[in-house]
């Protein structure tokens, strides 16, 4: 039964003002984080891959696509500057397979890699890779044309 101030019951409902206050005060202060995904301090935001000069047009074209930069996401838990990862691209219309050679340049923030981590790529020397015809046919030259290289 509520009580007006005389203690009779009345039916009103009195509010005490003490009791509003105190129980405000009883509640967290805290802010909820405004992104918690770009306040932690251990993640990666961007990590910048490197790959050899001479990977062939196909390769680049395979290493840049959404879904690779995504499969990096899921099997590279961490990055640091120097980390090599060879990795498979895949064989083309036939052929052998195309391991690629890649190498984490930088990392802007933590490195713990997750979903909303950033993969941009950069080009570094050349490193006699081979790839393009060779990875298809035997026949084939032993060297990888790249975007820039016309002779093959």
């Amino acid at each position: 039964m509520v009580t007006d101030e005389s203690g009779h019951g009345g039916g009103e409902t009195v509010l005490c003002v003490e009791c509003i206050t105190t129980g405000m005060a009883n509640q967290s202060t805290q802010t909820p984080a405004v992104d918690a995904v770009d306040s932690d301090p251990e993640r990666a935001e961007r990590v910048v891959v490197s790959y050899p000069a001479d990977l062939s047009s196909w390769g680049r074209f395979q290493v840049e696509k959404p879904s690779f930069r995504a499969y990096l996401r899921k099997v590279h838990d961490e990055a640091r500057e120097g980390d090599a990862w060879e990795e498979f691209v895949g064989v083309g219309c036939c052929g052998n397979s195309l391991d690629v050679p890649l190498q984490v340049e930088r990392v802007d923030g933590g490195a713990l890699i997750d979903e909303n981590s950033e993969i941009e790529y950069t080009v570094r020397e050349a490193c006699d890779l081979q790839g393009s015809w060779a990875v298809q046919s035997a026949g084939g030259p032993t060297h990888s044309g790249t975007a820039t290289d016309e002779s093959n």
